[in-house]
């Protein structure tokens, strides 16, 4: 039974890890794509750590996944968090599927050509 759990937990992990993986290709902009890569980072891999630990049962497993999962929840978040301040302030550009921009006047925000990029047509 614990082989069954295991193997659902692991391949639901890898599954959203995939989905992951075709969001940062189909996703238009670095903000959507920081939102697929966070949710993949603590969800996919927390599941594929899960399933290990079910499928091994030992105390030291549970307490290095409980270790693990509890530094994934700690920092992917905050880390996710400074890359988009930064992706915003230096102007990366906005698709419209991002929505309404609620940080305009609130933070500085370089335009596309002081970031260096290339002009839209």
């Amino acid at each position: 039974m614990a082989e069954v759990l295991a193997a659902i937990l692991v391949l639901g992990g890898s599954g959203i890890a995939l989905i992951a993986a075709i969001g940062m290709v189909r996703l238009p902009d670095a903000f959507l794509r920081m939102h697929a890569a966070t949710k993949a980072g603590v969800l996919g891999a927390g599941l594929v750590l899960l399933g290990i630990a079910v499928a091994d049962g030992g105390w030291g497993t549970w307490l290095r996944v409980g270790l693990i999962l509890w530094f994934l929840l700690m920092t992917v978040p905050i880390a996710s968090h400074a890359l988009g301040r930064a992706a915003y302030v230096g102007g990366a550009p906005m698709a419209e599927a991002t929505g309404l921009d609620e940080l305009r006047g609130v933070l500085p925000r370089a335009t596309a050509e002081q970031a260096g990029s290339p002009p839209r047509e």
